[in-house]
């Protein structure tokens, strides 16, 4: 088994196998990789030894460049937003965490975020730096999200997202839909839309389905039991809108909306609620539950 990259403060390192090119230092190649960052931001993280070799070991700016060889670096961003909201862990055991994201945290390293993710932080706090995450949900959406701790049975846990031997369950803030009647299903095809980060429903076989309920009524605003049998990305958010109900506070569905600043006073009303299947390696069935709720 593969070591894994380096971390430094819950943060993994990215690695990088250096392609065919004419540069004589691993510093003009990273510089030609990354045309963004200037070549003074990487002579800095040189010198502060965030650049590594395949075995983790800081390099100098101008060592040699080698086709083929193995180079970690740790992205960095400048400015990094703050997400004001502490997560939680639910459940914790040789094996699995179990965490309540918050609204606005990403799971993982994207984008804007390297430190303020759910994965960055459970390093830091548990200082374990194998917890990878089993599945993903929304930087938009809170609620469940579950790591396995130990490489040697990572396998076991991610087998069952793989073939969708896990039941999960979300709530939703969405309009009323009076008209139809409920439990529904929801089957269709989500395709990549524009911008690259939405998808959009097209003619053609189904690729996800979701069930849905509802689990109280009253006024313009009901909430929704949502369960996903696929896994597509967007899903809910996109066949609540296709229903007519996109989920309330939800800036991407129908329509796009101008991306601003966070506003943490309106978050997206869709909460990862409850996690159920039978554990690989007791045989026993577990089901964990969000304490968050919208």
């Amino acid at each position: 088994m593969k070591p894994p990259p380096p971390n430094a403060d819950g943060i993994a390192a990215s690695r990088l196998q250096l392609p065919p090119g004419p540069w004589a230092t691993v510093l003009d190649g990273l510089c030609a990789r990354f045309p963004a960052i200037t070549r003074a931001a990487w002579l800095e993280r040189f010198a502060r030894g965030r650049v590594l070799d395949e075995a983790g070991r800081p390099i100098e700016a101008d060592a040699r460049y080698r086709v083929g060889a193995e180079v970690y670096y740790f992205r960095e961003v400048v400015d990094e937003p703050r997400i004001p909201f502490a997560e939680r862990i639910v459940h914790a055991d040789a094996h699995l965490i179990v965490a309540d994201k918050p609204h606005f945290l990403p799971v993982t390293p994207a984008g804007g975020f390297v430190a303020e993710t759910l994965l960055a932080r459970l390093v830091r706090r548990l200082g374990n730096p194998d917890l990878v995450p089993l599945h993903r949900i929304d930087r938009d959406t809170a609620g469940l999200v579950m790591f396995a701790t130990d490489p040697r049975t990572r396998d076991r846990y991610q087998a069952l997202f793989r073939e969708r031997r896990i039941g999960k369950r979300y709530e939703a803030i969405a309009p009323a839909l009076p008209l139809l009647r409920f439990p529904l299903v929801r089957c269709s095809r989500l395709v990549a839309g524009e911008p690259f980060f939405r998808m959009r429903e097209v003619d053609g076989d189904a690729n996800s389905e979701t069930r849905v309920d509802v689990l109280q009524r009253g006024g313009a605003l009901w909430r929704y039991a949502l369960e996903p049998v696929s896994g597509r990305k967007h899903q809910l958010r996109v066949h609540m809108a296709g229903l007519g109900a996109p989920i309330a506070n939800d800036a991407f569905y129908p329509e796009l909306r101008e991306r601003q600043a966070d506003d943490f006073e309106r978050p997206l009303q869709l909460l990862a609620q409850s996690l159920r299947f039978v554990d690989p390696l007791s045989g026993h069935e577990r089901m964990f539950e969000s304490r968050m709720a919208l």
